[in-house]
């Protein structure tokens, strides 16, 4: 797959995750509600995170996506970004305000979820070489 290619398919990826989030907080509430939040915020970090590397593997794209929800997560911690959700709505959306040890994993279900859609639709991207081919 090209690059740009990736990216448009990032794009609309990215897109649909938001309207899927959107969605999931219309029809349902409370735990199912937070969690599945939870999981396409990781989601979305991996379509971002092709945007930038349409190159990358999925594994890569994966763990990044998931390495960056975790440190936000865990930044949570430290209350910046409760302060910072005082004074800006973008600041609670993207950052959270207050740690949830559970969210860890629900992350982890999300770039495991990417992960899967990354490598289903980058497996025919790259045949592996053959002797004949080489």
């Amino acid at each position: 797959m090209s690059a740009l290619r990736a990216r448009g398919v990032a794009a609309g990826a990215a897109a649909l995750t938001v309207v899927a989030g959107l969605g999931v907080r219309t029809v349902t509430d409370g735990a199912v509600a937070k969690y599945a939040g939870d999981a396409l915020y990781t989601v979305l970090i991996c379509a971002l995170v092709t945007l930038c590397a349409p190159r990358a593997r999925p594994l890569a794209v994966a763990g990044a996506g998931l390495g960056i929800s975790w440190a936000v997560e865990l930044l949570q911690l430290t209350g910046v970004p409760a302060a910072a959700s005082r004074h800006s709505a973008v600041a609670r959306l993207v950052l959270g305000s207050t740690f949830n040890a559970p969210d860890l994993l629900w992350y982890a279900v999300g770039a495991a979820a990417a992960w899967a859609v990354c490598a289903a639709t980058t497996s025919g991207a790259r045949a592996p070489r053959t002797a004949a081919s080489r």
